[in-house]
């Protein structure tokens, strides 16, 4: 049985993942998945988060290692921890058999305004100053993140029910922001199979960002037409089905 690790982003905690696990599973097969945590978030909010994304690898990696859980591991990524997810696979390709990435968007590959689309500044900007305690924080990720405003009810009401348990500092979430508007990737793809997965109508990341990286890296890749950033939540589905193809191919 492999065993996969999947990363989450910008202040998001495991639970987020919803049913996707499941789903995740139930198409893979032989499918083992963890859902660590990331410093500052989840059941670790009491923690600083690090500055840098090679420091949040080197915390999983040594959470892993604590609890007996022994490489090679197949890792599923998303945003930031796609980010921490390259760091990881560059250091240690080692204990990396497979890698997923999905929605990132990686200096040096995209400039600043496609890894982070100008329109979703003022959203952000008022997340910040806000802070993640209120409710609007919840709602105002759906929107950036999700195209299932249809059924926003359940997912909002889960999310905060998740931040009032696991509250997020706003000094964790800004020290996230900064280290993944820090981190640069080696110009090299990780010597490690890659699987860049987009979705198309991702309103906080341009997906171009991932087609550049694919292609840069030569990597397999795949376009949800319309889903957004959180693949995962908006067709989880798709996502089992492209990873269980590309790992047909291998």
């Amino acid at each position: 049985m492999s065993t996969w690790i999947f990363l989450r982003g910008l202040t998001r905690e495991a639970r987020h993942w919803g049913d996707f696990v499941a789903t995740f599973g139930a198409a893979i097969g032989d499918a083992d998945v963890l859902t660590p945590d990331l410093p500052g978030n989840g059941h670790l909010y009491r923690r600083q988060s690090p500055l840098s994304v090679a420091a949040m690898a080197e915390y999983c990696r040594a959470e892993l290692q604590a609890r007996g859980i022994a490489p090679p591991y197949r890792l599923l990524a998303m945003s930031l921890g796609a980010m921490v997810a390259v760091a990881w696979a560059h250091e240690h390709p080692e204990e990396i058999s497979a890698c997923v990435l999905i929605n990132t968007s990686l200096r040096p590959f995209s400039p600043f305004y496609r890894r982070l689309r100008p329109r979703a500044y003022p959203a952000l900007l008022k997340l910040a100053l806000r802070g993640t305690a209120s409710e609007a924080w919840d709602e105002a990720i759906l929107r950036l993140t999700s195209k299932r405003a249809g059924n926003s009810a359940g997912i909002l009401s889960a999310w905060n029910a998740y931040r009032r348990e696991y509250p997020v500092s706003r000094r964790n979430a800004l020290r996230q922001l900064l280290a993944a508007s820090r981190y640069c990737a080696p110009a090299a793809k990780p010597p490690v199979p890659v699987l860049v997965l987009a979705g198309a109508q991702d309103a906080l990341v341009d997906p171009a960002c991932s087609r550049r990286l694919a292609q840069c890296w030569q990597a397999d890749f795949a376009e949800h037409p319309t889903a957004g950033h959180d693949l995962p939540l908006d067709d989880g589905a798709w996502v089992a089905r492209q990873v269980r193809h590309w790992l047909r191919g291998m």
